[in-house]
């Protein structure tokens, strides 16, 4: 069953010659901003499978040539990606890792951690990677589990002597990291360190954080040094995903700067840098190819480059000029229409036309121009939410529209979202309980029951353990409680609400599993019954839970296995996001504004959700918003930036893209 599909919006509006040439000659003029040799790939998935066989290259090679292959390992989220796929090269008889000498290039805490443990950069490693191939136990190093604050300066020297010993690092593989860095290296770090003890920064305990499921992380890692890192004869270092778009900009295109330590592999004569569309989508052939090479202008194409001109010469729209036209390289345009009236004209009735307060049509009016057809009128309407409160934060103001004008309005909750809700919630909720019995007098045996065991797990719980089955219950149904409160709240019928507790989501520990046809199966049913002529899914697919990528595609798989439906040929998906990213403007379809009424009676909905107001996990460490915050933010944004190109001036905007069946 494939399960690597996405809305892939942006990817749709990228022509594949731009990442993919055909020839070295186009190849180095589209690379010419660039300083890393970067390849870029339309997924993670082919991303992982080209850094996998790159590995087994260097493997063979190096053997070959010397006898055997140092090769230091990091243990990020994208790096796994690639275990795995070395994984299928070695059970295919493609690589071995008989005469590799392993070394992990960080690992967690400093004599807190154990390296046995969930919560050990050595213990992922070995799971996914090491305990699958023919690599000899003895091979495989890590950092001294005796290390000390007393003595691990000269256990960090003796690791380097012991590499050295070996012939040096022959190969580093790695993560590229969302703040730039390289294994521990933090910000700062300066091209001559050495193997050291750090302590970690906000972003980097995030990072682990979400890597591991948890909101305990330690405050210290060891790691090699930039300086270690950079003697290795091969560098490959991959990044997924457009969380990881400015780190990669940065590393390939920006300046050299211990700001951004892995800005260091321009300096490298053999460094690699292996990245899917999505974390390559800030370079310069992918955003602003009119820089780097002639273009095929498609609508799409056009509405971008005016959108960016704007910025470049903080004007609106109509007040562009042929002149900014030719001083930023879009001559082009100009000759094509004439004039950069005709283009400003164009591009600007174009943005106009997104802008509607009738999310679902406007009944009995011409709608050449509106996003949305005027019929039927009303419309049925299903909202499918990953997680109890994307509906509400990301698209509340659109969701109270559509059911005041009449449309009969559902709304999904694909996951109970239990691994979002913190432990104190959990037990708050049970010492409300325990009160309440009492009240009445109704506790039972089997209550006092669980909740002796309930305690129990959480006095024995450690560090990125999983929860107990009746902990997720609990800490379920507290956040779907408050998801129904948000939507009634926001006039949604208590009917309409569905929980579906997708089973990718509720039969892992961690909520991370992979989708299965009985996940597809179960959305195409409640779509089947519903028969909506609108659906609205969330397209944020860098969500620190893993829970939104599997989530849009399980939802996106059964819309296409259901395409040939009569009823889905009169259907329109349209994707939002709100928690964990925004829509560009030059991507926006359909954009809704509020005004500053409205936009409060969305903040107050928002605020039902108790258990994510204050101390949910994964808090934004950089500036301390959470979620939700960052999304009402990003509204407020959406609308300057549509005031900012000449266009009518809102409180704040929902934006919104469609999906092609």
């Amino acid at each position: 069953m494939n399960t690597d599909i996405s809305s892939r919006i942006k990817l749709d509006q990228v022509a594949s010659r731009y990442y993919c040439p055909e020839s070295e000659i186009e190849l180095a003029s589209l690379t010419r901003c660039e300083k890393v040799n970067t390849q870029v790939t339309k997924t993670r998935a082919e991303g992982a499978a080209s850094a996998a066989k790159d590995i087994a290259q260097i493997i063979e090679q190096t053997v070959r040539e010397r006898g055997r292959c140092v090769i230091g390992f990091g243990a990020g989220k994208c790096a796994l990606d690639v275990y795995d796929e070395l994984v299928k090269l070695y059970f295919a008889d493609k690589v071995s890792f008989a005469d590799v000498i392993a070394y992990s290039i960080s690992e967690l805490g400093l004599g807190d951690v154990d390296y046995d443990s969930e919560q050990s950069t050595m213990s992922r490693l070995q799971r996914r990677l090491f305990s699958k191939v023919d690599i000899e136990p003895g091979n495989v190093h890590t950092f001294s589990r005796e290390a000390t604050k007393e003595n691990v300066h000269r256990l960090c020297k003796a690791y380097e002597a012991e590499i050295i010993e070996n012939g040096g690092l022959d190969l580093v593989v790695c993560e590229l990291t969302k703040n730039g860095s390289l294994a521990f290296n933090e910000p700062g770090s300066a091209m001559n360190t050495t193997c050291r003890l750090m302590l970690l920064g906000n972003e980097s305990r995030t990072r682990v954080a979400e890597a591991f499921q948890c909101d305990d992380t330690p405050v210290t890692a060891v790691t090699l040094g930039i300086g270690n890192l950079m003697s290795a004869r091969h560098i490959i270092s991959v990044a997924w995903g457009e969380d990881s778009a400015p780190a990669v900009f940065n590393t390939t295109e920006g300046r050299v700067t211990d700001v951004v330590p892995a800005s260091f592999l321009q300096m490298h004569h053999d460094a690699k840098l292996v990245v899917d569309l999505e974390a390559a989508s800030r370079l310069t052939r992918i955003s602003y190819p009119w820089k780097v090479t002639s273009c095929e202008w498609t609508p799409y194409l056009i509405r971008r480059a005016i959108v960016w001109l704007c910025k470049q010469t903080k004007k609106p729209i109509l007040k562009l000029t042929n002149k900014d036209y030719n001083d930023y390289g879009l001559s082009e345009l100009v000759a094509l229409y004439g004039s950069a009236y005709n283009v400003n004209i164009i591009i600007f009735n174009d943005l106009q036309h997104t802008i509607t307060g009738w999310p679902g049509g406007k009944p009995n009016a011409d709608d050449t121009y509106r996003p949305e057809r005027a019929t039927p009128h009303p419309k049925r309407v299903l909202a499918f939410s990953p997680h109890p409160d994307d509906v509400v934060v990301s698209m509340g103001g659109t969701l109270r529209r559509l059911v005041q004008q009449g449309h009969d309005v559902h709304v999904s909750f694909l996951t109970s979202g239990d691994v979002a809700v913190s432990d104190e919630d959990l037990m708050r909720t049970i010492m409300l309980n325990e009160k309440l019995s009492t009240l009445y007098d109704n506790k039972t045996k089997e209550q006092q029951r669980i909740n002796d065991d309930i305690q129990t797990a959480m006095a024995r719980k450690n560090a990125g353990d999983a929860d107990a089955p009746y902990m997720r219950f609990i800490k379920g149904q507290i956040f779907c409680c408050e998801g129904i409160m948000a939507c009634s709240y926001m006039g949604v019928s208590h009917d309409n609400i569905h929980e579906m507790n997708m089973p990718f989501f509720s039969s892992d520990p961690y909520g991370c599993g992979r989708i299965t046809e009985e996940d597809v199966n179960q959305v195409a049913k409640l779509i089947e019954r519903i028969e909506p002529h609108q659906i609205f899914i969330a397209d944020d697919t860098t969500d620190p839970y893993g829970t939104r990528l599997p989530a849009i595609s399980a939802v996106l798989m059964a819309i296409k296995n259901l395409s040939d439906k009569p009823f889905m040929r009169d259907c329109r998906v349209w994707l939002y996001r709100g928690q964990w990213g925004q829509w560009d403007v030059d991507h926006v379809e359909m954009a809704v504004p509020m005004s500053p009424e409205e936009f409060r009676v969305k903040r107050d909905a928002i605020l039902k959700y108790q258990s994510q107001i204050h101390d949910a996990p994964f808090r934004d460490y950089a500036d301390g918003r959470l979620s939700w915050q960052r999304s009402i933010d990003r509204n407020k944004d959406m609308a300057e930036q549509y005031s900012k190109l000449g266009l009518a001036s809102y409180e704040a905007i929902e934006a919104f893209v469609k999906w092609q069946v």
